[in-house]
């Protein structure tokens, strides 16, 4: 469930008297003698026909839904047929089935229908979750699989999804909305050419359709926003006429969040409350952005968040007592702690853009996914109920985004809030830097010997994996695990002589980097080759990423973060030796708009005496790579990857 719709915000619409037919599934059906063809293709999957036709219907005075999903698929590989051996039905407490049909039709034309024996209940071992779904038998290549099922639920209005494309061509897509002629709908498409339009000819109930042909299936690309890219449409209840009334707003959701998360605590509360804050350390003259620095960190360190819907894991009370919440119980939590140590904030609620890009113009609950909380004073965000995320760096995905922010006040007497929908802006890449510090000594009697000196420095996202963990790691571990992640990082043999760790300390995340250094002894990096030897340099920095794209590139690339690389590597050259292949060492590559630079991997070097620098400087200032500069994008990430694979030649002079 999204933070809104687990919140209360489900709004039931009733309606005194009007005249209503048959809901429409009561004469849907599949062809009695199916002919279906498929010509020429050597797909492994074509949807011949793929509906969605959902029924918004008074029962009793009450909204219901009635959802109908038919599918009709050709199949032509054997991974297709394993994956469609099993067709899931909806279950939920608050949805029952009322029709389920399935068949396979063979490529003979021998149609197999099953029966609701087929229908085998499962639960799924980790979750718990129950789910119902059809066996299917008798599918071979180039079968074809139908079934559709209707179910009643609890009606989705204030936003709900349908999806066109896929990662397979279908020859028909239509989805179809009816409703009270009372109850108005809206519609959005999203990578789509076509709309949604009214059916003018409907007398009896209002229908809206959506009718394509041909779609071309979308293949998965990589660090592509796959589900964000399909094409899809959206829809909502904006009005009921019958009051006038407008049904989904932003505006009214902002006032039932902050009736909901900002209450005026009794007496109890309050005392849980500051007894809990008792044990907060802040200075009385602590500036606003280490106030909620602090909060974050003691929340996180103390209070067990679990992904449980029980009723009491959203009570303030029953948190403060037992320090273990659900989502809805750890904001709140937050929210009060906020209040009692006078942090200004505000709550915002937003998607992931990997999945859902938040839509700035069409009002819609599906957008309010996750929670976020925003600070003016420092610009800066954190992400509540994400346990491995700090003050300043939330989840990447849910920034770059748009978000609802929301703030409330007492005015006259009364509670207000306010809503509006802003730009979360993205960390810049200078926040978030990985530094490397090198220098490298060839042992006299044998130039295959080196003892390296190591120092690196992570700010950011890149010490977010560790620096705040690094009381979580057993003592006697602790070495082996900085060392396999730092000075092993290339030779898993490397024997480390030396190490010394700098701000370990958790609260220093974003304040001050997190550094380590080794002096380290390896018999990786040179190999002698007759009178020369060669100096695996690349290698010293670490595995580096190489992008493939035989294709095309039809999907934008959606980075996590933007980011930057600083490498210095310090070199001591053998006397009577000198390093043939120098001018392999420069690499240059980048792009930049009139405004910016972007992206640059810049690697060079300076040789003083027998002392040789090599320098490479790395940067990604935007996380968000469009189609049409993907290539530039791939060349300067390539360009780490052609750096990873120089070797210098040490030769005599």
């Amino acid at each position: 469930m999204t933070p809104v719709k687990n919140l209360i915000l489900f709004l039931f619409i009733t309606c005194n008297s009007i005249a209503q037919t048959a809901p429409f599934y009561k004469s849907y059906n599949w062809e009695t003698n199916p002919s279906y063809q498929i010509i020429g293709s050597d797909n492994d999957i074509v949807a011949i026909k793929d509906k969605v036709v959902t029924e918004f219907y008074f029962e009793d005075k009450n909204l219901t839904e009635y959802y109908l999903e038919h599918k009709i698929l050709w199949l032509n590989s054997d991974d297709r047929i394993e994956e469609y051996n099993k067709i899931y039905l909806p279950f939920s407490n608050n949805a029952s089935l009322q029709v389920s049909k399935a068949r396979v039709i063979k490529k003979t034309g021998e149609v197999i229908e099953l029966d609701e024996s087929k229908i085998l209940s499962a639960e799924n071992e980790e979750s718990g979750r129950k789910y119902n779904y059809f066996a299917l038998e008798g599918i071979e290549k180039e079968s074809i699989v139908e079934y559709y099922y209707v179910v009643k639920r609890r009606p989705k209005y204030q936003g709900a999804r349908v999806d066109i494309q896929n990662d397979y061509n279908k020859q028909t897509v239509e989805f179809d909305l009816y409703a009270p002629a009372n109850l108005l709908f809206t519609f959005k498409s999203f990578n789509l050419t076509s709309t949604v339009t009214k059916d003018e000819t409907s007398s009896e109930k209002m229908h809206w359709q959506l009718a394509v042909k041909d779609v071309v299936g979308v293949d998965k690309e990589e660090q592509s926003p796959y589900r964000a890219a399909l094409g899809f449409v959206m829809y909502k209840l904006h009005q009921n006429t019958y009051n006038n009334s407008i049904i989904t707003s932003y505006n009214e959701v902002a006032q039932n969040l902050f009736a909901f998360y900002y209450p005026v605590y009794n007496e109890e509360e309050t005392k849980l409350i500051h007894k809990f804050a008792k044990n907060i350390k802040i200075e009385e003259d602590e500036s606003e952005e280490n106030k909620a620095r602090i909060v974050d960190l003691y929340i996180k360190e103390n209070i067990y968040i679990s992904e449980n819907d029980s009723e009491n894991l959203k009570k303030l009370t029953n948190v403060l007592d037992t320090k273990t919440a659900n989502e809805t119980g750890i904001v709140k939590l937050y929210v009060a702690l906020f209040q009692k140590f006078n942090i200004t904030h505000e709550m915002v609620l937003t998607s992931n853009r990997l999945k859902l890009k938040f839509d700035k113009e069409f009002e819609a609950t599906n957008f309010l996914q996750e929670f976020l909380f925003y600070f003016p004073a420092s610009k800066k965000y954190l992400s509540p109920s994400k346990f491995g995320t700090r003050f300043g760096f939330p989840p990447p995905y849910f920034m770059d985004n748009y978000g609802l922010f929301v703030t409330g006040y007492d005015i006259d007497g009364k509670r207000k809030a306010f809503s509006e929908v802003k730009y979360i802006e993205g960390i810049p890449a200078s926040s978030s830097k990985d530094e490397m510090f090198i220098e490298v000594h060839f042992n006299k009697e044998d130039f295959t010997k080196n003892t390296i000196s190591l120092e690196r420095k992570l700010h950011g996202y890149y010490a977010m994996n560790i620096q705040p963990f690094m009381n979580l790691i057993q003592p006697n571990r602790k070495n082996e695990v900085i060392d396999e992640s730092f000075a092993q990082n290339t030779d898993k043999d490397a024997k480390v002589l030396k190490r010394e760790l700098i701000n370990e300390d958790p609260s220093l995340f974003g304040v001050k980097p997190f550094v380590v250094k080794f002096d380290i002894s390896s018999e990786y990096f040179v190999e002698k080759a007759g009178n020369k030897y060669l100096f695996k340099l690349g290698d010293i920095i670490g595995p580096q990423m190489e992008m493939y794209q035989e294709k095309k590139r039809i999907l934008p690339l959606e980075a996590e973060f933007n980011r930057s690389y600083y490498r210095t590597i310090k070199i001591n050259i053998p006397e009577g030796y000198q390093i043939s292949n120098l001018e392999d060492i420069k690499i240059k590559n980048s792009y930049a708009t009139k405004d910016k630079e972007l992206f640059i991997f810049d690697s060079y070097y300076t040789l003083e005496g027998n002392v040789l620098t090599v320098t490479a400087d790395e940067h990604y200032r935007e996380s968000i790579v469009a189609p049409e500069i993907f290539e530039a994008y791939r060349t300067v990430i390539n360009s780490a990857a052609d750096f990873n694979k120089v070797t210098l030649v040490l030769e005599p002079k």
